[in-house]
């Protein structure tokens, strides 16, 4: 498997990704799957996006974007995964995010943070076994698929130096 960052052109295999878990779970709160054209924007608006590639298949993603716009939260930033159904299990997701928490911290973020629709113990699992600790729960703050839904959120510091950042 080889871990890469996303071009433009892997926008239509990133959406088929994404559709089955918009259109069939609550993981995300996005109700209408995103067309090509719109992850092309994501791609090129994100801090980083990656992409896993198994037998020239692209069977993965992961990114990081903007955790909120006042300017004294630009070190930290929110990341999120999705691997292609079929593929759970397999690693895919814990190599895609450690690839991308280093090229975070390389490049001066201090933090992740990590929000997920509960239950979903896979990603919760990842989650924890790559170090990022709970923060807390929204309670019932999305409704999808006929529920009202909780958002737990996870963080992991990436940074800890000490003073002003760079």
């Amino acid at each position: 498997m080889t871990v890469r960052p996303a071009t433009a052109a892997d926008a239509d295999a990133c959406a088929r990704i994404y559709a089955p878990y918009v259109v069939d779970t609550a993981v995300t709160f996005e109700t209408d799957a995103p067309p090509p054209d719109e992850m092309a924007r994501r791609i090129a608006a994100a801090h980083e996006w990656l992409v896993a590639v198994l037998d020239d298949e692209l069977v993965g993603y992961a990114y990081a974007g903007t955790f909120r716009a006042r300017p004294a939260y630009r070190w930290t930033c929110e990341v999120s995964a999705y691997v292609a159904q079929g593929h759970g299990g397999a690693g895919i997701g814990k190599a895609l995010y450690e690839s991308l928490l280093t090229r975070l911290t390389a490049r001066g973020f201090r933090t992740a943070v990590a929000g997920m629709t509960v239950p979903n113990e896979a990603s919760a699992a990842l989650h924890r076994a790559l170090g990022f600790e709970p923060v807390g729960t929204y309670r019932e703050v999305g409704w999808k698929l006929g529920a009202w839904r909780d958002v737990h959120w996870v963080q992991r510091t990436l940074d800890t130096s000490e003073g002003e950042p760079s």
